[in-house]
Parts: C-alpha cells; sequence; structure tokens
C-alpha cells in the first residue's frame, strides 16, 4: 500500500531525521504529543546517504529504525510534508509512504506492519550506509517546498 489513509493507532518506522534526538529533525512536528515512540526496530532496504539525511530503497540490508505509533492521525499530513510526499504526484514526491513488515534483530519477521517514508527517486552518486543505520547526529534540516 502506498501513501494510503493513516488511522490512530498506526504503526510508522523513522530511521533518519524523524528518529528521537536526531539532529536535523523537525521541530514543528510535535511527535510526542501525537504518539509514543516505542523503541528500535529493524525492516529491510538499501540505505543511502542523500547528503544530511537519508533515503531507503528496496534492498536486502536490515537496516534500523525506530518504531513509533501514532495516536492521532492528524499528523500524519505534517509528516507527508516534511517528507515531500506530494498528493496526487507520485512521481514528483521525494518520498513515498509505504507499508513494510516490522523485523527482529534477526530479521525475522514480527508480524507487525508500519508505514516508512520511502526515498522515491534516483540514488546514482549517492553513498550507500553499508550498516543500514543512520547516525542521531549526522542530519541536518532540509528545505521544505
Amino acid at each position: 500500500m502506498r501513501d494510503g489513509p493513516v488511522s490512530s493507532g498506526d504503526l510508522f518506522v523513522f530511521y533518519g531525521l524523524l528518529k528521537q534526538g536526531a539532529s536535523g529533525m523537525p521541530a514543528h512536528i510535535d511527535r510526542d504529543a501525537a504518539g509514543e515512540f516505542l523503541g528500535p526496530c529493524r525492516f529491510k532496504g538499501t540505505m543511502y546517504d542523500l547528503g544530511g539525511f537519508p533515503g531507503v530503497v528496496d534492498g536486502d540490508t536490515l537496516c534500523h529504525g525506530v518504531a513509533y505509533r501514532l495516536d492521532h492521525e492528524r499528523l500524519a499530513l505534517a509528516l507527508d510534508q516534511f517528507e515531500d510526499v506530494i498528493p496526487g504526484d507520485p512521481e514528483n514526491s521525494l518520498y513515498r509512504r509505504v507499508k513494510v513488515p516490522l523485523l527482529d534483530d534477526a530479521g525475522k519477521e514480527t508480524g507487525e506492519k508500519a508505514w516508512i517514508y520511502w526515498y522515491n527517486q534516483p540514488v546514482d552518486g549517492f553513498t550507500e550506509r553499508q550498516d543500514g543505520n543512520w547516525p542521531l547526529d549526522a542530519g541536518r534540516a532540509r528545505k521544505h517546498g
């Protein structure tokens, strides 16, 4: 499912600037008031350093993320805007919101699925993060449209 409706109680997995304590995180999005960080999780993909923020595309690396339960669905619009998800224009969206299975540290599915912001542009020329883990201090604020 891509960019579908979000409901209160849905899980998200954050792997970059939206992680708790990440440098470059958006100050205008109050994640603590609209949900709860549940702790570390894993997912499969290939993570790239896009110049101060990460992007994940299809791949087999066991990547690191933080699970988050969204308690107020209205926050989803702000998250989509931060990630430059353009409604009705998937080709020009920087990210797409998709559902992925959450995994444990061994790479086995936990039975839960979560929304994740999947990078939606070419990754040519960007450096792959071999460990699939974006450091909290590596980010910088992105400009938004």
